[in-house]
């Protein structure tokens, strides 16, 4: 049995190089053609002239921070997508933001995430990322199905019934959050229940950290993690901890200095910003808004292509709280509706593995804000529960933070 998902991953490095870049002017032509939001971008470019690097830095970047503006003027997906009829499903994550997906085998890319973690046909794979508005659960349902297993389309919470369903199932393998999993190995310690038949995992939405890594391997279980979005699929997969991430094929990936679209210095960190060589929804450019850094060499596993550092923070405020993300202007649009509310602040911590959030909020003068209104607010605007702290008139610092990740 090859210990790859396909040959791709064993090329020549400047194979793969010359590869990708040599499909780029006929990309770059069928999109100006048939995408009316790059026909306006990239009108201005002579894009037969766009087969290496240095042309393609020259282009313009889509920014996902902008993606909401974009799609709220020209609904549902800002003109990007050539042809509405190769979409099976929309969704839409918080921001809001509009995802498409094609349900065409692997679309996404992730198979090759679940085979470098071991995955292989016949296994059983409880899904614990959300299959409700956002793309989460079915991209992952997707992958592990690529790789012929069977999936439990279980997502998150209602932790009984999902010891439940281990013990009966007996899945030999998890898919989602980190912190999720920890839920359940600490939940059916403490109720005695029969967890022994998960022995592999895929993680992704959240960092795994040394502590949540330790405590898997004392439950036998291995894991490693996926870098993946909603909009570009998988960008990057673990296949041996501590040696970073191997990139995905069929994607070019730039590392390039927050707001100017200009690669860094080899090793630096930069943002996330990657072409998608698809033509049912094709991202040209498209900054993730992520940082990283590109590791030197290969990883031992075998696979040629670079490697990602892993996630090494955010060039804007936004971030990720249980595999979801949560961005300053949904905080503004919640300052808005609340009379009295001068100011915010979201702090993001974690609590043995656990993502916690809590909203400060200052009021007026002479204001009484309530604390439990303002989180049901919070809850319906970022889909997220978190705590309500009232501070305050003027004491929140007035220095541009609106979510300060302390994890």
């Amino acid at each position: 049995m090859s210990e790859f998902y396909d040959s791709a991953e064993q090329q020549n490095s400047s194979d793969r190089e010359q590869n990708l870049l040599a499909r780029l002017p006929a990309f770059l032509a069928y999109i100006s053609e048939h995408s009316s939001h790059y026909r306006e971008q990239l009108d201005e470019f002579d894009l037969t002239a766009v087969a290496d690097r240095t042309a393609l830095a020259a282009l313009p970047v889509l920014r996902k921070s902008d993606l909401t503006q974009l799609q709220q003027a020209k609904p549902p997906l800002a003109g990007i997508v050539p042809n509405m009829s190769t979409v099976s499903r929309l969704f839409q994550s918080p921001g809001p933001i509009c995802e498409p997906e094609n349900t065409r085998h692997d679309w996404w890319g992730v198979g090759r995430a679940f085979f470098g973690a071991g995955f292989r046909k016949g296994d059983v794979v409880q899904n614990c990322l959300s299959y409700h508005m956002s793309p989460g659960g079915f991209i992952l349902d997707s992958g592990a199905r690529a790789c012929g297993c069977s999936v439990i389309p279980a997502g998150p919470g209602n932790t009984e019934q999902q010891l439940d369903l281990i013990e009966q199932l007996k899945p030999n393998g998890y898919c989602g959050t980190p912190s999720f999993l920890k839920i359940l190995l600490d939940k059916g310690a403490a109720q005695g229940r029969d967890l022994t038949s998960l022995r592999k995992a895929l993680v992704t939405g959240e960092a795994l950290t040394a502590p949540l890594q330790a405590q898997f391997e004392q439950a036998d279980i291995h894991a490693v993690q996926a870098y993946a979005t909603a909009d570009v699929g998988l960008i990057g997969y673990e296949t041996v901890r501590n040696q970073g991430l191997v990139l995905a094929e069929e994607i070019i990936v730039e590392i390039v200095r927050p707001g100017t679209g200009i690669a860094v210095a080899p090793g630096e960190v930069g943002e996330v910003v990657v072409t998608r060589l698809n033509p049912e929804y094709p991202l040209l450019r498209f900054a993730t808004g992520d940082l990283s850094s590109l590791l030197p060499g290969q990883s031992s596993c075998g696979r040629t292509n670079q490697r990602l550092f892993g996630w090494q923070g955010r060039a804007d405020q936004s971030t990720k709280v249980k595999g979801l993300f949560v961005h300053p202007q949904q905080l503004e649009r919640l300052r808005q509706s609340v009379a009295g509310l001068a100011a915010v602040r979201l702090l993001v911590r974690q609590e043995n593995g656990n993502d916690k959030m809590l909203l400060r909020c200052e009021p007026e003068l002479d204001t009484v804000l309530d604390a439990a209104a303002i989180s049901a607010s919070l809850k319906a605007l970022t889909k997220l529960s978190g705590d309500v702290e009232l501070v305050a008139p003027q004491a929140l610092a007035r220095d541009g933070i609106v979510i300060e990740d302390q994890r």
